[in-house]
């Protein structure tokens, strides 16, 4: 009765020990694949069209040549409830209302004339994104490497506008809307190819299946994931530290095989942090909320608002200098009047007032179901749950929600404009120090300080890519290895 338990241990083991070797000769270029474009996505981002970009490409509204008003802009843009967005803006010297609908649809309506705008044509496109660059061209794209997700979709398809310029700029515009979607540069595009594409396996033939790629991913990460947690396991059981080894050792292995194992158990964990959370990143069984918050809560905060009864010569007391774009926002069944320009955004009631975090507040009252307000509080620095990432800085101050609802709901929403930045439940936050700790290592004491963050990540990426580099050396050596060859000592 004894012996069996223990021929069943000395199974377990051995089955463990061939399942780590040949998972990580299948898995191991993978690591060093994800490590090494990791480490390019620190410093060059997917690319997209942030805010700040998209002012920045924006004239002024010209305000003498606005002669429709928001609620004609509406009707002729066949309108269908509480839009979610609409926005005054131009198009090249047009001024042109914007409307999205929940749906996705979009319509742009003529602030000048009141016509429902048509599709963008090359030469617009040309006269939109490329004035004064006379070596400019043009080309349709309906989907490619850098429009590839599903947040494009409402407005493909594209013509892609090459500037000609020193930098190789390629900028898309919407033949739906006639707005820029999208810049990159050559220099982006380049390090995306070993950055962010090589990590995310972003090819677009499979990302344009979302659900495919997702599994793909999902079978992937989860086989690496055992893969490494193995290795762990095996170089925690093989470590003698009391009772040592022949000639004091603390590692039965030699060669290669040793270096693998001591650089194991010092970048291990690291390693199986990084491809662990990067598993749970892909969302098995669904177990995490989305961050951004559902169309449905959007709606409800929004409201019914009634007719904004603005005429067109009214909208420019909204206006700060140097507006670029005039939004109207519907919160709680109110409509707000936000002004956007560089460095500046302001915002005001369309029949006065200035807005406050009482009137967010009660209107983020009414959209969460099932529960109510516990607290409210303005953020004016950074904390576990409000943090910057990379590219994205996260705008300073917030106003923090936090609700008693069964989800425990947080919402985060930016006190200038009224917007719902963030929709972080208790899954999120669960999310949050599953993933975004470990992977991404935003962790307190290195957001927000790059040099320490970065430094940190250098030094765990670097360890695990030695796990993984002689790993694969020891794995292409097995491989090489003929079946009437003699063994080698000190192998795995």
């Amino acid at each position: 009765m004894v012996r069996r338990p223990r021929r069943v241990a000395k199974a377990g083991r051995r089955w463990l020990l061939l399942f780590h070797r040949w998972a990580g000769i299948a898995a191991g270029l993978f690591f060093a694949l994800w490590i090494g474009s990791g480490l390019v996505m620190l410093y060059v981002p997917f690319p997209t069209l942030t805010e700040t970009e998209h002012l920045a490409r924006l004239d002024p509204i010209a305000w003498d040549r606005v002669s429709v008003a928001p609620d004609d802009a509406l009707r002729a843009g066949g309108l269908v409830g509480v839009p979610a967005a609409f926005v005054l803006e131009m198009r090249g010297a047009e001024p042109v209302y914007r409307i999205s609908q929940h749906d996705g649809t979009r319509a742009t309506v003529s602030a000048r004339t009141g016509e429902l705008l048509g599709p963008v044509t090359p030469g617009e496109a040309l006269r939109l994104a490329a004035a004064g660059f006379s070596d400019a061209g043009v080309e349709p794209v309906e989907r490619d490497q850098w429009t590839v997700t599903a947040q494009y979709d409402p407005l493909r398809p594209f013509l892609k506008v090459a500037l000609g310029d020193p930098a190789g700029t390629e900028l898309y515009v919407s033949q739906v809307t006639g707005e820029i979607a999208l810049d990159t540069t050559r220099s982006e595009r380049a390090w995306n190819w070993v950055g962010s594409v090589a990590h995310w396996i972003y090819l677009t033939p499979l990302r344009a299946r979302a659900e495919l790629w997702r599994t793909l991913l999902l079978w992937l990460s989860g086989f690496a994931s055992l893969g490494a947690l193995s290795g762990l396991l095996i170089g925690i059981w093989r470590l003698r530290l009391r009772r040592r080894y022949a000639g004091g050792a603390v590692t039965p292995y030699r060669g290669l095989a040793r270096w693998h194992h001591l650089l194991g158990l010092a970048g291990g964990i690291g390693l199986g942090a990084f491809i662990v959370s990067g598993w749970i990143s892909m969302n098995p069984n669904r177990w995490f909320s989305s961050v951004r918050p559902p169309a449905e809560l959007l709606s409800a905060y929004a409201g019914t608002p009634p007719p904004l009864g603005l005429n067109p010569r009214q909208l420019q007391v909204f206006a700060a200098p140097e507006t670029r774009s005039l939004r109207f926002a519907a919160i709680g069944g109110d409509w707000w009047i936000v002004a956007q320009a560089p460095e500046c955004v302001r915002a005001a009631g369309a029949e006065g007032g200035h807005l406050e975090a009482g009137t967010i507040a009660r209107a983020a009252a009414r959209a969460v179901p099932g529960g109510s307000l516990r607290t409210a509080k303005q953020l004016s620095a950074y904390d576990a749950y409000w943090y910057p990432h990379g590219a994205d800085p996260r705008p300073l101050p917030v106003l923090r929600l936090r609700f008693d609802d069964p989800a425990s709901t947080w919402l985060h929403i930016d006190p200038r404009d009224g917007r719902i930045l963030q929709r972080l439940d208790h899954s999120g936050r669960i999310s949050r120090w599953l993933f975004d700790a470990p992977h991404r290592l935003d962790l307190p004491g290195l957001t927000g300080n790059r040099l320490r963050h970065d430094a940190g990540q250098w030094i765990l990426n670097l360890l695990a890519a030695s796990v993984a580099v002689t790993g694969i050396v020891a794995g292409w050596r097995r491989l090489r290895r003929t079946p009437s060859a003699p063994g080698r000592s000190g192998g795995f």
